[in-house]
């Protein structure tokens, strides 16, 4: 029983400590303003990249989005690469050849595992812009989306900027839960940079200095690893330029995607998502991201011991009640943001899914390989 009695209070332990590192996302997120942007005119040269695979069923539409931009037509180009598409996706860009977009054409003769970062790295070699952005080919963004990025960029002088992404046009409740935990992964990464400890972002909406990529290497050190051209390329900013990182909270900046429409292709993404995790170098964020599988593992365990021993039952309960409150301020302040506030009648249920998936996704996005865009990587 002394066993028992000690996993219980080291259980309540976990969640003492999972609402203080909740707490701390709540005051990164509140301390990062929402940004007005000013009548002035931008004037810095963008390069717009896009890594596209097998996407002719979206990527028009994410071309059009682009060059509708209210921003001076002069100063952006937008570069989509091939990534060995086996559909109309590359037909599809040459036809707008007429319009600017510059195709380029990704040729490997052998096998490589970070095919996106080959991608963004070949064209950012051929860029003409000072500040680089990245976005997904299918993605959909508002017309003044590049001129908010910019006017922030300008008055800030960051090295590097994280906007914000979100899922839309969602068609039932699986992909509304996966919009309410894109919400708080979103919430997260931002929370850190407003804490000037960044850990995470997406790489469907990041702008960087084409100059900072090189002074960091690019994606030297982490090319071998399929996933990480964002969030590994934003540790090696942050480790070089520190406070130069910003998070730019304005809806104009939201750029728009979908959400998985079934539970294989999500666990898929997930699991890539997770494996950038064995390349952590910040201590701060492997024991954030330990900290938070631990007091999930915790719960479950609680529950299993609820089972036989009812003395666990009261210990569970509270691991449970805590995680939903904090979670729920959280999410009441990062829906707001979103104008997705109705989102929050999923998380009771959603808490209770997000705990398997937390301990499952930790142990199979650091183990064994993923298939991404039709291909097996690791």
């Amino acid at each position: 029983m002394e066993i028992l009695s000690a996993i219980n209070y080291f259980s309540a332990f976990l969640a003492v400590i999972y609402v203080l590192v909740v707490c701390f996302f709540i005051i990164g997120w509140i301390r990062i303003k929402y940004y007005q942007p000013t009548a002035k005119t931008g004037t810095t040269m963008v390069s717009i990249i896009i890594a596209a695979r097998n996407e002719e069923d979206k990527i028009e539409a994410t071309i059009s989005d682009v060059l509708n931009q209210n921003y001076n037509k002069d100063l952006f180009e937008l570069i989509i690469i091939d990534d060995n598409s086996t559909d109309s996706t590359a037909s599809i860009i040459s036809s707008y050849a007429d319009k600017g977009v510059i195709l380029l054409q990704l040729k490997e003769d052998k096998l490589i595992n970070s095919y996106k970062k080959k991608a963004i790295q070949t064209a950012i070699g051929q860029a003409k812009g000072s500040l680089i952005i990245t976005t997904d080919a299918d993605c959909r963004m508002d017309s003044d989306w590049l001129k908010t990025i910019v006017n922030y960029y300008e008055e800030n002088g960051f090295k590097m900027i994280s906007s914000p992404v979100a899922y839309f046009q969602e068609k039932n409740w699986f992909e509304n839960a996966q919009s309410l935990e894109f919400s708080y992964l979103i919430g997260l990464g931002a929370s850190t940079i407003g804490n000037k400890n960044p850990s995470t972002c997406n790489g469907a909406n990041l702008a960087y200095e084409k100059k900072a990529f090189f002074e960091v290497g690019g994606f030297t050190g982490i090319d071998d690893l399929a996933s990480g051209d964002d969030e590994l390329l934003l540790h090696k900013m942050a480790a070089l330029y520190g406070n130069k990182i910003g998070f730019l909270k304005n809806r104009e900046a939201v750029v728009y995607t979908h959400a998985k429409p079934n539970l294989k292709e999500f666990i898929q993404q997930r699991r890539r998502w997770a494996s950038k995790s064995t390349r952590y170098k910040e201590k701060s964020v492997i024991i954030l991201g330990v900290s938070i599988w631990l007091f999930n593992l915790s719960i479950i365990v609680n529950a299993l011991l609820a089972i036989f021993f009812p003395e666990s039952l009261p210990f569970l309960l509270f691991q449970l009640g805590i995680k939903f409150v904090a979670e729920f301020i959280f999410l009441y302040k990062v829906t707001d943001f979103f104008k997705r506030r109705t989102l929050l009648g999923l998380l009771p249920v959603l808490t209770l899914l997000h705990i398997i998936y937390i301990v499952y996704i930790g142990i199979a996005g650091n183990s064994g390989k993923y298939n991404w865009k039709g291909r097996m990587v690791k």
